[in-house]
């Protein structure tokens, strides 16, 4: 999808026009994939624009950057901060994509990241549906991957980092080539694990079940986590279980969730067709509550706001 550009990007604590928003050819970020990141969207509400669980973004970021052993030199209300201004400097009334970065600037080169100087920036622009208008209301077409998720002990696979998704990329290529829009990965154990980059629900008698992260070697969701919590305000029974690709033929529904995609229903998967083929009356309750919920439609999950 392409990028509207807007007017500012934060760069280190500093505002500077789009267009100046530059890093040196010989970035160690941009040759060795050294660096995380967040997605984070903004909603228009009825009081103005707002933040879905931006605290809870810019923590995993921390974690992520943790975990690679890169030191932010921002703390996490610093980093809040940024993405307050940087949405304010551009005026997003309407809602925005937000996407905060960590990478490793220029200074060193060689396989050591620890010399590195280490680099903050934030972006902001428009962003539509992810997965598509047509997807997101009937429904996506999806195919398990040939290439396999990370195994746990080979790429830490609870950090949103950016090398890392060479594997994303490499699936979902393979997917729109096959004429899909979105492919699923299992992991090294032959289990679902997630999809390139949204965790995945099923429905199966009125249960839904989505894979545990950890043991599946996906990214613990914000989004997932948002669904689980709606689901079982509603009475609805959530369990984190394995499920393997036949789980899916034989769903009564399944659904993806992610920043990006928002709720998303799955049609079909490797060509079978997932219950009725159309969403499912449980995903279009969890998805309306959703899309209720970021915008400030739902007084219970106002905590989840960051009004600006």
């Amino acid at each position: 999808m392409p990028i509207t550009p807007t007017s500012k990007i934060w760069m280190d604590g500093v505002l500077v026009d789009w267009d100046d928003a530059t890093v040196h050819v010989l970035s160690h970020g941009l040759h060795y994939g050294t660096g995380a990141f967040e997605g984070v969207r903004a909603y228009p509400t009825s009081t103005g624009v707002a933040v879905f669980r931006l605290r809870e973004h810019m923590a995993r970021l921390l974690r992520s950057c943790k975990i690679l052993m890169i030191d932010v030199p921002f703390n996490l209300d610093e980093l809040c901060e940024g993405v307050l201004d940087t949405v304010r400097a551009n005026d997003m009334t309407n809602g925005c994509y937000i996407r905060p970065l960590v990478y490793l600037g220029y200074g060193e080169m060689g396989v050591n990241p620890l010399p590195s100087p280490v680099n903050v920036a934030i972006a902001v622009w428009p962003w539509g549906a992810y997965l598509g208008d047509h997807g997101m209301a009937n429904g996506v077409r999806m195919k398990i991957s040939s290439w396999q998720r990370h195994n746990p002990n080979a790429m830490p696979t609870a950090a949103k980092a950016t090398g890392m998704y060479l594997n994303s990329g490499l699936a979902k290529v393979e997917a729109i080539k096959a004429g899909y829009d979105e492919a699923i990965m299992l992991g090294p154990d032959g289990r679902i694990s997630e999809c390139t980059g949204e965790n995945l629900f099923v429905v199966r008698d009125g249960v839904i079940v989505t894979p545990p992260p950890s043991e599946a070697g996906a990214l613990p969701g914000i989004t997932q986590d948002s669904v689980v919590t709606i689901a079982r305000d509603l009475g609805i029974e959530v369990r984190f279980e394995a499920l393997i690709r036949t789980d899916l033929y034989l769903a009564d529904e399944a659904f993806l969730t992610g920043t990006a995609a928002e709720v998303v229903p799955i049609a079909s998967v490797d060509d079978r067709v997932v219950g009725l083929g159309r969403p499912g009356p449980i995903t279009l309750e969890i998805q309306s509550i959703y899309n209720a919920t970021v915008r400030g439609e739902k007084p219970q999950y106002d905590q989840w706001l960051t009004r600006i």
